[in-house]
């Protein structure tokens, strides 16, 4: 029997992902034989959490913020093409994410583009508020009695896959599992049945390895003088090469920067695996211990041994909760004696924040010293560690529900133009409204999923 390949590229790691990245993947796609896929892998926890609060405050919104920016450069071609395309664009509103793709394909003069949109993440279609906080959580906080803002399941790949079925051109999802971006067009191509472990073990490896884009091509790998990345400004994305017996090879769009080697594969398989023998996912327990990574060309990667259990019995879970709100503010001091004018600016804020008397946690750094590694938020670590004449930022930052307190914070920074050591400047300041997380495991029998088909018409 033929060994039937399936060429899958990615055009995004995260929201918020370089916008061109995907047109010399399509570019790359549009000249290969066979069934041809483009994902965009858009939403982490925290980016879902935000998509809520947007929601929230404006029904019409809450997909990816960055959508437009991806679609727009490469639907027609992909259109065109016959790529099809599958993300998690939706977020919290992928009804409102399909009907702006549908909008711009109008413009594009994309007439008969069919768009799906997967349903059925959403805890509250199933459970209360209340239920939901009952549930203990795995990782991130204790839910407690904190608003819950929104609950989403890590949906799998079969309702991708029945999507795709149903004529999908493009495929909108809200919360699912990032290798089911993958997994899903390779059910839907090649035909695995739901306890083929092994072949499924095999898509959500090549899901796992595309899900951040340029991660496994070089990007994020770069460190100079150890290991180098040739022409990183035009890092090339990802394209895996899926058989229907589950081989695999990763390589990445033509004509573009960046690598993909034996290194680069490796540093992204293990990325984010608590367990090699142990991935747990929604469509298979994923086991990488006994994983090959080969070179068999340049820029070709062979990855083979993958192996699968069956899947839990639970789906992960995503809390979002209302973290209330996150100040920061910052001023410069620069030149002879930056260092202890810096240091004094520190001093006088812990004061006034003593004096104010603030009861929200607050950190104060020196940026340009230790300030990403210094634990107690001292500003700096000792006195003398570091040169007196330079350019220093001191940067304070608080967080609570308490949004005057916050302000007020923030506000002493600025007085400090005046009312503080000689010569800052730079001020700058942010208020953003926080969402906090915690994930759940729920039984997978709770929820049902639905697919909703909308097609463009001229």
């Amino acid at each position: 029997m033929t060994n039937k390949i399936v060429h899958i590229g990615c055009g995004a790691g995260f929201s918020g992902d370089r916008v061109d990245a995907s047109i010399p993947v399509v570019a790359t796609l549009a000249k290969r034989q066979g069934p041809r896929y483009l994902i965009f892998e858009t939403l982490a926890e925290r980016t879902l959490a935000l998509a809520q609060k947007h929601r929230r405050k404006d029904p019409s919104h809450g997909y990816s913020p960055f959508l437009e920016a991806y679609i727009r450069p490469i639907l027609k071609t992909c259109h065109e093409s016959g790529i099809r395309i599958v993300s998690n664009f939706g977020a919290a509103n992928p009804m409102g994410g399909a009907a702006k793709i549908a909008e711009i394909a109008r413009e594009l003069g994309c007439t008969g583009l069919k768009i799906a949109v997967v349903e059925g993440d959403d805890l509250f279609q199933f459970l209360s508020e209340e239920e939901i906080s009952n549930y203990p959580t795995i990782e991130g906080l204790e839910i407690g009695d904190n608003e819950v803002v929104a609950a989403n399941a890590y949906l799998g790949a079969r309702p991708i896959a029945d999507a795709l079925a149903q004529g999908a051109d493009v495929v909108v999802v809200g919360r699912c599992t990032d290798p089911a971006l993958v997994l899903g067009p390779l059910v839907h191509e090649l035909g695995w049945p739901e306890d083929d472990w092994e072949r499924l073990a095999a898509g959500t490896m090549a899901g796992h390895l595309l899900e951040c884009g340029g991660q496994v091509t070089g990007a994020y790998f770069a460190d100079p003088g150890y290991k180098d990345v040739p022409d990183l400004a035009r890092v090339g994305f990802p394209i895996a090469e899926v058989g229907s017996d589950g081989s695999l090879i990763v390589t990445k769009a033509d004509d573009t920067g960046g690598l993909v080697s034996a290194q680069t594969v490796k540093e992204q398989l293990l990325y984010e695996i608590h367990d090699p023998a142990n991935y747990f996912t929604a469509d298979v327990i994923l086991d990488i211990s006994q994983v090959k990574v080969e070179e068999v060309g340049p820029d070709r990667v062979r990855v083979s041994g993958a192996r699968g259990k069956p899947r839990p019995d639970t789906l992960k879970a995503t809390v979002s909760i209302d973290g209330g709100w996150m100040g920061e503010a910052e001023m410069s001091y620069a030149g002879p004696n930056a260092l202890k004018r810096a240091q004094l600016a520190v001093d006088v804020l812990k004061q006034r924040c003593r004096e104010i008397g603030t009861n929200c946690p607050v950190r104060f750094d020196i940026l340009g010293t230790v300030s990403v590694h210094d634990g107690d938020g001292g500003g700096g670590g000792a006195a003398g560690d570091w040169p007196d004449d330079g350019d220093y930022r001191v940067r304070v930052a608080s967080r609570g529900h308490d949004k005057e307190g916050i302000e007020r914070i923030n506000q002493e920074m600025l007085s400090l133009y005046c009312s503080g050591p000689a010569a800052g400047g730079g001020f700058r300041q942010h208020l953003t409204d926080q969402v906090q997380t915690a994930s759940i495991l729920v039984d997978r029998t709770l929820l049902a999923t639905r697919i909703r088909m909308m097609e463009v018409s001229a």
